[in-house]
């Protein structure tokens, strides 16, 4: 038996309880997983509060993020005792999630535990962190380099731009933090913000062409935040858009891009090929300051992550959500 954020649909009724599931119930897999520690992101808000199609299959065990030990294997790539990491690849929507004490998982979609990190700070990071590297890492691949110019980093205060703002202040850039929480200010020059901006400033309707400030841009936001983002960047630069807390649509015009040659990069975490997943893993053992990923966590258990999932679709939360599966 095993302990688990399960959740059904019959007919109009949706229930999201933490429940005790036979092992027998587990869905096909070449690696069985011991999860130790989970997370709460925004996906899974959606899936724990029912909010958005987020789960196709059901029942569903919610959890797009795990970190744990190699139960048992029949994958050659890995054996019982090794430690390891699970992001995306659909689970938690179509496959069984990791919000549970076990998982049974494809040996193909998991990624070695750096020594580095303990489950724990693997999950601080989790699906949130390891996107934010990807972004950072497009930057870097621009040609971006600390002292071109300001990096401006939107949502800053939530789990992807929190890592964000963390890893390019690391880096030496100047980064500008924006949020619509001003209450963090403090908590984002702590990661490395050299400004904290208010988000109004970029959330409403602007002009195609603004003013030129950022050399590089991180957005986590979308909608009208990411089209005022790319009309304020600097000829050459480039934006890396990976997230829609503010909305999937992009209200904006060809200008920034044929007439400052902007390059606008999309950022895909959940389908990424295992290369680039373990580059990003490798980066963030080797660049992320311990110090600043542990400001960014509140702990709690299975049952605290469906208390927090509203808070977490509500823009409440500040960081990660590390959620230890035994507690």
């Amino acid at each position: 038996m095993f302990k688990a954020l399960y959740l059904t649909r019959e007919a109009d009724a949706f229930q999201a309880r933490v429940a005790e599931l036979d092992d027998s119930s587990l869905p096909a897999g070449d690696v069985t997983l011991r999860v130790e520690h989970s997370t709460v992101n925004y996906k899974d808000a959606l899936a724990l509060c029912n909010r958005a199609p987020v789960v196709r299959q059901w029942p569903m065990v919610a959890g797009i993020d795990g970190a744990g030990t190699v139960e048992r294997s029949t994958h050659p790539g890995w054996k019982a005792g090794e430690r390891v990491i699970l992001n995306g690849w659909g689970v938690g929507e179509t496959h069984w999630g990791c919000l549970a004490q076990r998982a049974s998982l494809r040996g193909d979609w998991l990624v070695r535990l750096p020594a580095a990190f303990d489950t724990r700070q693997a999950m601080a990071i989790g699906t949130a962190g390891y996107t934010a590297m990807l972004c950072c890492l497009a930057l870097e691949r621009h040609g971006l380099a600390p002292g071109d110019g300001e990096v401006l980093v939107t949502g800053a205060s939530g789990g992807v731009g929190s890592v964000a703002v963390a890893i390019l202040a690391g880096w030496g850039h100047r980064v500008a933090a924006s949020t619509g929480k001003a209450g963090e200010a403090d908590y984002l020059r702590g990661l490395g913000a050299a400004e904290v901006l208010d988000r109004a400033a970029l959330a409403q309707p602007g002009k195609p062409l603004q003013k030129e400030r950022w050399a590089g841009v991180v957005d986590c936001v979308g909608s009208h935040t990411l089209a005022n983002a790319c009309a304020q960047v600097r000829y050459g630069g480039i934006v890396a858009a990976c997230g829609l807390a503010q909305g999937m649509d992009f209200p904006a015009s060809v200008a920034p891009f044929i007439l400052r040659g902007v390059h606008l990069a999309g950022v895909d975490s959940v389908m990424a090929p295992r290369a680039a997943r373990e580059a990003a893993w490798a980066r963030l053992a080797s660049d992320l300051d311990r110090s600043r990923l542990e400001a960014m966590v509140t702990p709690i258990g299975l049952a605290g992550a469906l208390e927090r999932a509203p808070d977490v679709l509500a823009g409440r939360v500040r960081g990660r959500l590390v959620v230890d599966v035994n507690a």
